[in-house]
């Protein structure tokens, strides 16, 4: 059975958990306060979840996803996470992060600034785009008719093969954006971003991003 690193509790790491678990992956599940905190999140979701340090989650899941918020990139553990798939679903939003001149700048993305911090690992963007709500209530099954799409982006095509397949379960089409240099298309205040899309008007809407 799979395991699934999960780096960050709040709204979309409490979904994307969910999701894993109910289609039989195991979960180690982290936040920031500690697994303590936890107890009512990993007792939700049933025997193939458990709470541990971000340190610990890192290390148990053979990938991980990191869903903190940007202004904590950096605290995000690297050893562990060395020669891994790192799934990023961070935004910025300076209100919340603070300025960062380089994205306000637009002279690097955030699924980039994760990748610098983690050298070694393979860093895959990946439900960054969707409100936490409609992880586990807008999916269908292949072939469904107006299936809904999300975005992938990655430097590696193993990469986004992985995140293919996960949003497959998970029941939505992928479009793949191309290198982390270009998931800027993905992100907040671009015509793909938070809304439901088909596979066609994903790709028209990534094509209609300015920059």
């Amino acid at each position: 059975m799979t395991t699934v690193g999960i780096i960050g509790a709040g709204n979309i790491g409490q979904a994307v958990a969910k999701g894993f678990v109910d289609r039989g992956y195991d979960v180690v599940i982290a936040n920031s306060r500690g697994p303590e905190t936890l107890a009512d999140v990993v007792g939700a979701l049933g025997e193939h979840a458990r709470a541990a340090s971000a340190q610990e989650a890192a290390e148990a899941g053979e990938f991980v996803v990191v869903t903190v918020p940007l202004k904590a990139y950096r605290e995000v553990p690297v050893e562990p996470l060395r020669g891994k798939t790192v799934l990023d679903t961070n935004n910025y939003y300076w209100e919340r992060d603070g300025h960062i001149a380089e994205l306000d700048e637009k002279r690097t993305t955030t699924a980039q600034m994760l990748q610098e911090h983690l050298p070694e690992s393979t860093v895959v963007k990946a439900f960054n785009h969707i409100p936490a709500a409609d992880i586990l209530t807008d999916g269908a099954p292949a072939g469904t008719p107006g299936r809904r799409a999300l975005a992938t982006s990655s430097d590696s095509d193993e990469a986004v093969a992985l995140v293919t397949r996960i949003y497959d379960e998970f029941g939505f089409d992928t479009v793949n954006v191309g290198p982390l240099a270009d998931s800027w298309r993905v992100e907040r205040d671009t015509p793909a971003y938070v809304v439901r899309q088909t596979r066609d008007e994903l790709e028209q809407n990534l094509a209609r991003a300015e920059r």
